[in-house]
């Protein structure tokens, strides 16, 4: 078996923490802030934030313009489509840190599709699929197919990799 060559790291992306493992690619005007973790074999393409207290799995493909608040957590084999927006304040306000951050988890194998929006404290569960623009408010069970604002399940499959909840 050979090993995976180091991360690679465009010169133009502002990296600040040393826990990116091997075969690891990040593009151009990308920022990792100390604290995050990132796995193996990933993808991190151009204009993404990740905050530190993010924690990143092994082959994860997180397209360009996404940003990943601490708190958050993805999974191995999950992809994240472009502009994906993920928050982690219920009740945001200016300078008003009273409310405590909520934790968000995509499980192993998920999609999230572009310009999804996923509300903190929620579960995307294995293997589930986000439809591009849905709007996530609430958990959603491993194999589901969500869609639309609020999203709304309209298909559901069991592969055999998928646990149920």
């Amino acid at each position: 078996m050979t090993s995976l060559p180091g991360p690679f790291i465009h010169p133009m992306s502002d990296i600040q923490t040393s826990r990116i493992g091997d075969g690891t690619r990040i593009w151009q005007f990308c920022v990792i802030l100390d604290g995050a973790e990132i796995g193996a074999g990933c993808n991190i393409c151009s204009h993404c934030l990740i905050e530190g207290g993010v924690r990143i799995g092994n082959d994860v493909t997180v397209k360009s313009g996404v940003q990943l608040w601490s708190g958050i957590t993805i999974e191995d084999g999950v992809f994240i489509g472009p502009n994906a927006t993920f928050t982690n304040d219920l009740r945001p306000r200016s300078k008003d840190y009273s409310t405590p951050f909520l934790d968000t988890v995509v499980r192993a194998g998920a999609s999230v599709g572009a310009n999804a929006t996923i509300l903190p404290g929620i579960e995307i569960g294995a293997g589930a699929m986000v439809g591009a623009g849905a709007v996530v408010t609430r958990s959603v069970p491993p194999g589901a197919t969500v869609v639309g604002n609020p999203a709304t399940i309209v298909s559901s499959s069991k592969r055999r990799d998928e646990t149920t909840i």
